[in-house]
């Protein structure tokens, strides 16, 4: 079994992101049992529409598991509702900032993450790793990816399940913000391959 898990370049004036690392870190490990490909996206709406069908393609997952980063969270916040809706109040990488615009004019207006979210947020708590079941992605990247993903998978009629899991900025980011919380990189990606052992599970079951 094959997982795909993607993470994001710096973006804006940032200069790290650690969800970049995550996707590093995981590459070619394989965790309960399930080879992951990691792979860092560029935080641009135009390409994460091409780039996503073309990882997709490739790897062949049966499980996706797309990786943000959220500045501010407390929790593994873990999404349950991609929007078909580019809204953004900055500009991406590319200068690109679109305002009420569908990322497919013919897809329907959302989809619901088909990573067993639940059962992943039960694990989660039972592991004792911070976590919470989330109805909004935003209207930002993040979701673009999250739904370019779900239509994608959806309009072809692949046998693969997919979500997004927005996770809190590590301490190294928040250095001279007292009131902004964070989580260590170590327990980030216990949440990631948590994720990823639920939905082989979930898989095997269905």
């Amino acid at each position: 079994m094959k997982a795909l898990v993607t993470g994001f370049e710096p973006w804006g004036r940032e200069k790290y992101n650690l969800t970049e690392d995550v996707a590093k870190v995981l590459n070619g490990k394989t965790v309960y049992g399930v080879k992951i490909y990691g792979y860092v996206l560029p935080v641009s709406f135009r390409k994460v529409m091409s780039l996503v069908p073309k990882l997709i393609d490739e790897v062949r997952p049966q499980i996706v598991v797309h990786t943000g980063l959220a500045p501010g969270a407390s929790s593994i916040r873990i999404e349950r509702v991609a929007v078909n809706l580019m809204d953004a109040k900055v500009k991406d990488n590319d200068g690109f900032k679109p305002r009420d615009e569908t990322i497919n004019p013919e897809g329907p207006a959302a989809y619901f993450s088909t990573l067993p979210t639940r059962k992943i947020f039960e694990r989660m708590r039972k592991s004792k790793i911070p976590s919470v079941l989330s109805y909004t992605a935003g209207t930002f990247v993040c979701n673009c990816t999250f739904y370019t993903s779900l239509d994608y998978i959806s309009r072809n009629g692949l046998n693969t399940i997919a979500g997004f899991i927005h996770v809190p900025c590590v301490p190294q980011q928040v250095v001279g913000k007292p009131e902004t919380p964070s989580m260590d990189l170590k327990l980030i990606l216990r949440a990631v391959k948590t994720a990823i052992g639920v939905s082989k599970q979930y898989l095997k079951r269905y």
